[in-house]
């Protein structure tokens, strides 16, 4: 494999310089997938030869690979022996049955580096003390990724985790932390929850947040509420991250704030309309993803489910490289109203521009074949703010008039806030 610190200032090359290099880099990722990948073996074995000298431009001829393609084959994706596998992770599958993703002490070291590079383009440093409010245990492999990212920066780190927003207050009185790394809206009540207990977030010592597992940014990159609230409690510049346990591939904001930037020597990103066709920046659709210097288990083009876009102008931090707007949903979330496609994101980002509104969560359901009926149930913080009041609102910003209904807050954190989800849920689909 690969010295990962090669090619470590790649992203400020020039467009030339990173395509030949990542060009290089998937020609040894697809040979190596074809001799010790088994299912790459036999997926390949009629197109060996034109591999060899693949392009980017020709990956779209290569077949995608599916989530439920690693489910059914599971064993045929290892490339290495299990006396080279030293972490097993597990990834939600199709079925609800989680897969596992393995990896070995080369893929622990590129997931360190993954991360480091991340951290450092958001301007962290070796003076930094990093608060993990994510958990480590449980098969996961984030808080792990952060970890091992935060020791090669050399900064300090403290492994709270999923812990009660006591001690995560007494860590912040007692230890000073300058970067926190969590869920947004956790993030956002850990704040709150200091101000209830006398202690200003603003004045702690908190410089930076590094989001997780939910979006910050909106379809212009306009800072979501959510990001506005945390950037406001807490005095601190918020920063969004975006990866998943097949990929192992990390998509941060730097210092400007204006996307996830890939790590050109890492992976080659795609986004595909519900074709497979291959769309040109700007253009929403689906992530594609092909991670390169992958040991234990390498993918080639994976489709994640997740919807975004690609930016390709040179960002003001100085990187040619690209970036990956805000995750506007998964596909399989989709809506459609009477002709018009809607992703669950673009209903939250109009519901939080409504002011009065306290919380929500959003369940659909199936009509006709080609129609679905949304419904949102809202709490309220103005008893002024009706629910036709939303409705119109709704519509005039969606183009489509979901039906809305007022409960009390604490029918709505009962389904929204569960004990089994580390994020908030908010989206409820029957339509299966």
């Amino acid at each position: 494999m690969r010295d990962l610190y090669c090619y470590r200032d790649i992203a400020f090359s020039s467009l030339e310089e990173i395509r030949k290099i990542q060009e290089g880099q998937l020609q040894e990722h697809i040979a190596y997938c074809i001799k010790h990948s088994p299912f790459y073996s036999r997926l390949l074995k009629n197109v060996r030869a034109e591999c060899s000298n693949i392009t980017i431009g020709q990956l779209s001829k290569l077949p995608f690979t599916e989530k439920s393609d690693i489910e059914q084959n599971n064993k045929d994706f290892c490339a290495v022996t299990s006396d080279r596998i030293v972490d097993i992770v597990l990834s939600s599958g199709t079925t609800g049955r989680p897969i596992r993703m393995m990896y070995t002490d080369y893929d622990l070291k590129r997931l360190a580096y993954n991360e480091e590079r991340a951290f450092t383009g958001c301007g962290l440093t070796s003076n930094d003390t990093v608060l993990l409010t994510c958990t480590m245990d449980r098969c996961f492999i984030a808080g792990l990724a952060y970890f091992l990212g935060i020791r090669n920066v050399g900064a300090a780190a403290i492994r709270n985790g999923h812990n009660s927003l006591e001690s995560h207050l007494q860590i912040i009185k007692q230890m000073n932390p300058t970067v926190l790394i969590g869920v947004p809206s956790f993030l956002r009540k850990l704040g709150l929850y200091l101000k209830e207990n006398g202690i200003n977030p603003k004045k702690t010592a908190v410089s930076k947040l590094v989001c997780i597992g939910e979006p910050l940014r909106g379809e212009n990159l306009e800072l979501l509420k959510v990001g506005d609230e945390l950037q406001s409690i807490w005095q601190a510049q918020a920063f969004s991250t975006y990866a998943s346990s097949e990929t192992v591939t990390t998509f941060c904001e730097c210092t400007a704030q204006q996307g996830g930037h890939l790590l050109p020597d890492l992976a080659i990103i795609e986004i595909i309309d519900e074709n497979g066709t291959v769309l040109s920046p700007g253009n929403i659709g689906e992530i594609v993803v092909t991670p390169m210097a992958v040991e234990g288990m390498p993918l080639i083009r994976f489709k994640t489910g997740d919807v975004s876009f690609l930016i390709n102008e040179q960002c003001s931090c100085g990187r040619f490289s690209s970036r990956l707007g805000p995750i506007l949903g998964r596909k399989k979330q989709m809506m459609k109203i009477k002709g018009t496609s809607l992703y669950p994101q673009a209903i939250y980002t109009a519901l939080e521009e409504i002011d009065g509104i306290d919380d929500y969560y959003v369940t659909v359901s199936r009509e006709i074949e080609l129609s679905d009926i949304i419904e949102i149930t809202i709490s309220v913080n103005d008893a002024s703010l009706t629910a036709d009041m939303i409705q119109d609102k709704l519509r005039a910003r969606l183009r489509v008039k979901p039906e809305v209904i007022i409960a009390d807050s604490e029918t709505i954190k009962q389904k929204v806030y569960t004990s089994k989800s580390r994020k908030p849920i908010r989206f409820i689909d029957k339509r299966q």
